[in-house]
């Protein structure tokens, strides 16, 4: 039933579109109220998380979605070991990578932090910034083999900054505004502390996709060959 009536107010949105009109007219409205009334100098971040940011939510709660999925399928062929995965088959890393890791870690994800900090302001977001912090633990985990994710401090992130979304949509919601509408004064075009949840919303949205990225990345990275044990104690003797 739920499906029929999803279907039924789909189509009916569809049929309602007044197709063949100029619909330039939207996107001068978005780049006419962005820096105005939102104090955004990015109109794509303004249609991204204000405009249309009850997709942007949809997308995240994908992304959640198919990270679950992929833990679910290949939790049982995880070895869970502290600090150290021996499941973890890659080629040991050379010093220079060891090294280059330590030093370009806290760089990259300076640089993840700067990205979905200023996506109001600059070309980039919360998505951007969150998969850069997610390459550079990428970085590490392949320098070295004992480097391990806590997951459970990854959940715990991810969990808090996909509360942080939806909670400042309902925060909207209970001060007579829509979901997701902003609520907060919308500060000087161009400056940092603007554009009312905006800025804060990239943050959520940005912690929630480093973890989840990160969480996948130290999890495939964690499969390995499954060898029945009877069957290799047998080749070592005949070896």
């Amino acid at each position: 039933m739920v499906l029929l009536y999803l279907t039924y107010v789909l189509l009916a949105t569809f049929f309602q579109i007044p197709f063949g009109i100029d619909h330039m007219n939207v996107a001068r409205e978005y780049l006419k109220h962005s820096p105005k009334d939102l104090g955004v100098a990015n109109a794509v971040t303004a249609i991204v998380v204000n405009f249309r940011g009850f997709d942007t939510l949809g997308e995240v709660t994908v992304l959640f979605l198919a990270s679950t999925g992929l833990g679910a399928i290949l939790f049982r062929r995880r070895e869970i070991h502290t600090m150290l995965n021996p499941r973890r088959t890659s080629v040991v890393a050379s010093r220079i990578v060891q090294v280059a890791g330590k030093f370009l870690f806290p760089l990259i994800v300076l640089l993840g932090a700067y990205v979905f900090i200023h996506g109001h302001l600059t070309p980039g977001g919360g998505f951007q910034g969150g998969v850069i912090i997610a390459t550079g633990y990428l970085f590490l985990l392949l320098a070295y083999r004992q480097f391990a994710i806590r997951h459970s401090v990854v959940t715990w992130v991810e969990s808090l900054a996909g509360a942080t979304f939806a909670g400042l949509g309902l925060t909207g919601i209970i001060l007579g505004k829509q979901f997701l509408q902003n609520f907060l004064p919308a500060g000087t075009l161009n400056d940092l502390l603007s554009g009312g949840i905006i800025p804060l919303i990239y943050i959520a949205v940005g912690f929630k996709v480093a973890a989840e990225i990160t969480g996948i990345l130290d999890t495939v990275l964690s499969i390995g060959v499954e060898v029945n044990e009877q069957t290799q104690t047998q080749t070592q003797k005949n070896e």
